[in-house]
């Protein structure tokens, strides 16, 4: 079992226990998604990147409460919809690599259609 799986059990074995499967239609699972990252922006907001990467314990803590969150409900998503996570980040990156090839991306910050081949 990798990883992704054993977390994808606990978090469906955390939402069965409580009754909360019959919450956890795709719309909602994807709402309280992007309700997750909104509460991580707000931590992010009106800081500078150097604090961000050296933040105060205050600061880190809230990171990781919110990063947390936002990886239990894609994850828990990812599970309602059947889609194999670690499987599909996987195919996502060899997909990427091919937009993206390192000849012609390194240290780029613009769209693959904007690479020149």
């Amino acid at each position: 079992m990798n990883e992704f799986e054993s977390l994808t059990g606990n978090i469906r074995r955390f939402a069965q226990e409580r009754d909360w499967e019959q919450f956890h239609q795709p719309r909602s699972l994807v709402l309280a998604l992007v309700g997750e990252v909104g509460e991580l922006a707000e931590v992010v907001q009106w800081k500078s990147d150097e604090a961000l990467v050296s933040p105060t314990e205050k600061t880190a803590q809230a990171l990781c409460e919110e990063v947390a969150d936002v990886a239990i409900y894609l994850i828990r998503l990812a599970d309602v919809l059947g889609i194999d996570l670690s499987s599909a980040i996987t195919e996502k990156l060899l997909a990427n690599a091919d937009k993206y090839p390192v000849e012609h991306s390194k240290g780029r910050a613009v769209k693959y259609t904007e690479l020149t081949p």
